[in-house]
């Protein structure tokens, strides 16, 4: 695979952003714009030429009691959703929740106010705070930051009573491999660092998919969420779900461990391989 060097990057297109060497946890909230995972790919990389859908025909074996892939459908009630970091997928996923009845604030190393101001420009309303006081006043707290940002939140910050989900996938530097996995995972570490139950969800959505209506071919495009919570499992698929998702029940926060690879498994396809950033993965069942 060529060697990747997020640091060798300054796209100033909407899915490449640099990844600044030995930033600061601020800079690395603010600057890393996500493909998926929170790093960038240089733009040689990408090709949206072609299109298409990653599938697998063969259902898992369930683990959990539901005896269908189903997720639930209800709506949950309107909750108030923090996003820490403003990147492509931050952003992304503000305006596309922004679009629901949830509350959306929206942070960043700036307090959120410019990245607010760009969505409202765009016709969607959310509000902006700075990382610690967008926190208190959410229920629900999604890292949109990388791997290694989203450590550094999660231990400086207090996640009690909250909902924290992470979307991260642990890539190297130079996009060559996973820096966890087997035995545990980037939401299983920050689990380890914060008071409140964590789920695992929205990491195999590239950036660009938030700026359409979350379809591929006419098929909503899927995300898979994992925690070992029920309950905050239940109001993330709703959540999910409200913003236009598929979402699939993915068992608990260990099957995080076989998301994160499918999510660099995604990330091949849609630079290394060629395939451009309008996919997504789906299990299909019949």
């Amino acid at each position: 695979m060529p060697s990747l060097s997020a640091a060798a990057v300054n796209e100033p297109v909407s899915a490449v952003a640099t990844k600044a060497r030995n930033p600061s946890t601020k800079s690395m909230i603010h600057h890393c714009e996500q493909i998926g995972e929170g790093y960038s790919i240089p733009s040689p990389f990408y090709s949206a030429a072609a299109r298409g859908i990653f599938r697998s025909s063969k259902e898992t074996k369930r683990q959990q009691r539901r005896p269908r892939w189903d997720a639930p459908k209800q709506r949950t009630n309107t909750m108030n959703i923090a996003i820490i970091g403003s990147g492509n997928i931050g952003s992304g996923l503000a305006s596309a929740i922004g679009k629901t009845s949830h509350g959306v604030v929206l942070s960043d190393e700036k307090g959120g106010a410019e990245a607010a101001a760009k969505l409202k420009e765009a016709g969607v309303t959310v509000q902006a705070a700075d990382v610690a006081t967008a926190i208190k006043q959410a229920e629900v707290v999604i890292l949109a930051t990388p791997y290694n940002a989203s450590l550094e939140v999660a231990k400086n910050n207090d996640f009690k009573g909250k909902i924290v989900v992470d979307l991260s996938n642990p890539v190297t530097e130079d996009f060559s491999a996973l820096q966890v996995g087997h035995t545990t995972s980037a939401a299983e570490e920050i689990a380890k660092l914060v008071d409140a139950p964590v789920v695992k969800a929205f990491n195999t959505v590239f950036a660009q998919l938030y700026a359409g209506d979350l379809t591929l071919d006419g098929r909503k495009i899927q995300t898979f969420v994992a925690s070992d919570d029920a309950d905050a499992k239940a109001r993330v698929i709703a959540l999910a779900n409200d913003t236009g998702f598929d979402a699939r029940d993915a068992g608990g926060l260990g099957n995080a461990r076989y998301l994160e690879p499918l999510g660099y498994m995604n990330i091949s396809f849609g630079y290394m391989l060629g395939q451009g950033t309008n996919i997504a993965p789906a299990w299909i069942a019949a």
